[in-house]
């Protein structure tokens, strides 16, 4: 798990800063070429999780004195809450979710770090429920390759394509990322990000 969380710090901060076309440039242009992502419309049912959550926006995340995810994802890790989660359904796949946009992704949200669970039943109260809402969503895989290039490009397609090339508008209800075995690997990552549209 310190591997994942190391990956999940990291793609955390890729992501804050990748709409920054210098540091975007410093970090990832070598690979940018060479970059691909499985794109995949599809439907996906309520998927109920635990875990923790926290209330931030774009703004917060350029300051790291203001930061809100890190110290979320640190609490996480760090004290272990995963192994407090009743009803884990796929143990040590994390779900890290985007969510209760005000706007589009620059307006303040919801960011929830936990893992999929078959009942909401018997939480502790230290811990946050949430449920994705059905949907339909733009699945991307990323193809295999070094942390943190896979994340900032990922990322950087995806905020530059058209509703056109997405496969429709963007509907800031729930965008997820998951970090399973795949993940384990930070010179070989493979991502999955879920993006809601209309």
């Amino acid at each position: 798990m310190k591997k994942l969380f190391i990956l999940i710090l990291c793609c955390i901060s890729i992501a804050t800063f990748a709409n920054d076309s210098n540091y975007a440039n410093a970090l990832g242009e070598k690979n940018k070429k060479e970059f691909e992502m499985q794109q995949l419309s599809t439907k996906l049912t309520e998927i109920n999780l635990v875990g923790i959550k926290v209330r931030t926006s774009f703004k917060n995340e350029t300051n790291p004195e203001t930061s809100q995810i890190t110290p979320c994802v640190m609490q996480y890790f760090h004290q272990q809450l995963f192994e407090k989660i009743p009803n884990r359904k796929k143990p040590n796949v994390t779900y890290c979710v985007y969510t209760e946009y005000e706007g589009d992704w620059t307006e303040p949200y919801t960011y929830f770090i936990g893992e999929e669970v078959s009942s909401l039943k018997d939480v502790p109260s230290d811990l946050e429920t949430m449920t994705i809402s059905a949907q339909k969503y733009v699945k991307f895989t990323t193809d295999p390759g070094p942390m943190p290039n896979v994340c900032i490009n990922a990322w950087q397609e995806i905020w530059k394509m058209s509703p056109k090339n997405l496969g429709g508008a963007r509907r800031y209800l729930s965008d997820f990322e998951i970090y399973d075995e795949r993940a384990s690997d930070h010179t070989n990552t493979v991502l999955d990000l879920f993006i809601g549209i209309e």
